[in-house]
């Protein structure tokens, strides 16, 4: 199976600029994928265009990510409703240096085959608009950029509310390519299907001012299967980011993954073969409950994003919720974890010395003192995953960090006690 056919097996194919493509894979080639630093992380719809990346880079092509210093500034219209918010040369910069982290955990930097990653705000900054018009803007002709599919639908969304500075993205994009041709013999633009308008800009622009063919190929948006964009939930992203996802709620995204999604996750974003992938899906069907597929593209995928030391994070917090212990976890990591349960913070004085029960009582863990002793004396009371007695007693050691106890009554209704 060739490189290309693999992309196609694994549904990473959705349009190409010249079939001729599935033959030039074949031999190194310098591939690009740019990504907006509208944030200052990347979300797990990003992986899709970071883990093709990765896939070239292992066959050995060299590898360029591009982030849109520049571009970033305007913002992209494709996929766009309404224009997007403005940003700070310092609030892109400051966004940059947390893609940079993304990507450099994913893809190789270093050794004889390493990426590169540029910033087109290097080669824009210093450029006039008349020179820019003069030489770039006139290889463009109006009726042609209206007749790109995201400019149209924008137009359509927003009733014709495109600023000038929107439509002139794709010609910065188409920019990047022609700068990457020259600087870095590049032949290639990879991007998502909402891509396609700015990508063919670029190979039209590079032949128009070149005369050569360069190439683009564009890999289907990534939908669960009820028609979501794949990586929300509820408009929340799932970010690379540890601060703004925690490594539980990562790790949990992906273990959630139904059952009619997951084989095909795992051919987008999972590095085993698709023998290996067909394997997880005869077990799945074999053994539906155990959840065999979902596992194991939660565990490859937290330990490509947050390591070996996440990967356990994200397993320990999970046996946690099935009742293991909590030791060894931060208060913190405990916060993350039961985050949507109920809780309550009380003074170190109303607690500590304080019978465990009549703590729970006060903390409005249960409607009164008296539930509380029965659910303790029926042995049904856990603080930090040990059992407790109407003796026990809470001191401050019983407050990880000082600051947080887990209580539990039963087997699933977990409290948090947290000392203010």
């Amino acid at each position: 199976m060739t490189l290309f056919e693999e992309l196609e097996a694994r549904g990473l194919v959705d349009a190409v600029t010249d079939p001729e493509i599935s033959k030039m894979l074949e031999t190194p080639q310098t591939i690009y994928c740019g990504f907006d630093p509208s944030a200052n992380s990347l979300q797990a719809g990003n992986l899709v265009s970071i883990l093709v990346l990765k896939r070239l880079q292992m066959k050995g092509h060299k590898i360029i990510a591009l982030v849109g210093g520049a571009t970033g500034l305007i913002g992209d219209p494709s996929g766009k409703s309404a224009e997007r918010n403005m940003l700070s040369v310092e609030q892109v910069a400051e966004n940059i240096k947390g893609i940079r982290a993304n990507l450099e955990t994913v893809l190789d930097f270093d050794g004889p085959n390493a990426a590169i990653l540029v910033n087109n705000y290097d080669w824009y900054k210093n450029i006039s608009a008349i020179e820019f018009l003069r030489d770039i803007g006139v290889n463009f002709r109006v009726p042609q950029m209206l007749s790109k599919e995201s400019v149209k639908k924008r137009l359509e969304a927003s009733e014709g509310a495109l600023t000038f500075t929107e439509f002139s993205y794709q010609i910065l994009q188409g920019n990047d390519f022609l700068h990457l041709f020259d600087n870095y013999n590049c032949t290639m633009e990879i991007g998502g299907a909402d891509q396609w308008g700015n990508i063919t800009a670029g190979t039209d622009l590079v032949h128009r001012m070149r005369g050569k063919t360069v190439f683009g190929l564009t890999f289907p948006l990534l939908l669960d299967s009820s028609g979501k964009k794949f990586g929300k939930s509820e408009g929340n992203a799932m970010f690379l980011s540890a601060e703004k996802t925690s490594i539980y709620d990562w790790y949990q995204f992906f273990l959630r993954s139904p059952d009619e999604d997951v084989i095909r996750y795992l051919k987008v974003f999972s590095l085993k073969s698709l023998e290996e992938i067909a394997e997880l899906e005869a077990q799945m069907k074999a053994n539906p409950e155990a959840r065999i597929p979902q596992k194991a593209l939660a565990e490859e995928l937290t330990l490509l994003i947050h390591g070996e030391e996440g990967l356990k994070t994200a397993q320990t917090a999970t046996n946690v919720l099935f009742g293991g212990s909590v030791k060894g976890l931060s208060a913190a990591q405990l916060e993350s974890i039961f985050k949507d349960v109920k809780s309550a913070e009380l003074p170190k004085e109303e607690v500590i010395g304080k019978n465990v029960f009549a703590a729970a009582a006060t903390a409005k863990m249960f409607a009164s003192n008296g539930e509380a002793r029965r659910m303790t004396q029926q042995g049904g009371l856990s603080l930090n995953s040990e059992k407790v007695t109407l003796e026990s007693v809470l001191s401050e050691d019983d407050f990880i960090d000082g600051k947080v106890a887990v209580l539990r009554s039963g087997k699933k209704n977990y409290f948090l006690l947290k000392l203010v």
